[in-house]
């Protein structure tokens, strides 16, 4: 068992020291780090950066793992990666790996683009 109170070391009774202040470091001074920048890769789909420059047009879908999709409500494309959409239109929709868990691509006859999850009810 602990008592509430907390005993520290009795001989000390003086504050802590002033914090002063280092002496600035300048990048001249720091030794020189490469850097290697990290590109993340969908499988399948060759130099090709995940979110930022996916072309759904590009990807094929999974040969598993499609589903129907009713949309809730109208969705206009932000860009030419996104699908626009119509509130109560059935799509197909399934995910990509390394793809951001809020949003599916969806695909609509011959045209395809990211959708966003929110605006739609998953069926089977």
């Amino acid at each position: 068992r602990f008592s509430g109170t907390f005993v520290g070391n009795a001989e000390s009774t003086s504050p802590p020291p002033a914090a002063t202040s280092l002496p600035a470091v300048t990048a001249a001074t720091l030794p020189a780090v490469p850097t290697i920048p990290v590109v993340p890769t969908i499988v399948g789909v060759p130099n090709t950066v995940a979110e930022s420059v996916l072309n759904p047009n590009e990807v094929k879908p999974p040969a598993s793992g499609t589903r129907k999709a009713r949309v809730l409500y109208d969705y206009e494309a932000a860009d030419s990666t996104e699908l626009a959409l119509l509130a109560d239109e059935m799509i197909t929709v399934y995910s990509l790996p390394g793809m951001d868990p809020d949003w599916l691509i969806g695909e609509r006859g011959n045209q395809k683009g990211k959708v966003p999850v929110t605006y739609l009810e998953l069926l089977s």
